[in-house]
This record gives structure tokens, sequence and C-alpha cells, in this order.
């Protein structure tokens, strides 16, 4: 799936496919936005919005 526009998505949708991006793909969150070229403050500001938080113990957003 292209994620270019991913910011610009629902937030569940996003909160989906990063989740899936950070469980195949990518070790840190770190490593996806910069994989991805996102922001990391707007990603994280979107999943702030929903309720979401990063941890790095389980590398997803809860």
């Amino acid at each position: 799936m292209e994620i270019s526009n991913l910011l610009n998505m629902d937030g569940n949708i996003v909160l989906g496919i990063v989740n899936e991006r950070l469980r195949l793909e990518c070790s840190t969150v770190e490593e996806l936005v910069s994989r991805y070229e996102l922001d990391f403050n707007e990603l994280n500001q979107k999943m702030e919005d929903l309720g979401y938080h990063y941890d790095p113990i389980n590398n997803q957003f809860k």
C-alpha cells in the first residue's frame, strides 16, 4: 500500500497501517518514519489525538 499520504488518512486506518509496518518491517518508530519519510511529530500527534501512545517495548502504538 502506498503510504505517502498516510497522515492525511483517517486516524484509525493510520493506526492499523503503522502498527502493521512496525510489526512486520521496522524495529522502531524512528526506523518507520525514516523509511517512509514521515514527520514523527505529525504521526505522534495524530496518534495522541486518538488516545494512543508509542510503546517502545512492544514496538506499537497502544
